[in-house]
């Protein structure tokens, strides 16, 4: 947690600029959340044709930076490889 406050206020430092910087992070984390919202949707839907992406940091990265593009490769790798 210490090194955690402590890399933070490195960064910040280096910045020089907090809203920018805090600006960068807050997006990111926006478009987590919206990857989360699509697997979830992704999983129900296909649960009607045993289609299920695990929610996890990963996935929800690709889907969330990629939108549906990144769903959709998910959704071909998990009926193709897994």
């Amino acid at each position: 947690m210490i090194v955690g406050v402590i890399g933070l206020f490195v960064i910040i430092v280096l910045f020089g600029k907090t809203s920018a910087f805090l600006r960068l992070i807050g997006h990111v984390f926006v478009k987590i959340a919206i990857g989360a919202i699509l697997l979830f949707l992704l999983n129900v839907i296909g649960s009607n044709f045993d289609i299920h992406v695990p929610i996890n940091l990963v996935t929800a990265t690709v889907s969330g930076f990629l939108g549906i593009p990144g769903v959709l490769a998910l959704t071909v790798i998990d009926i193709w490889i897994v």
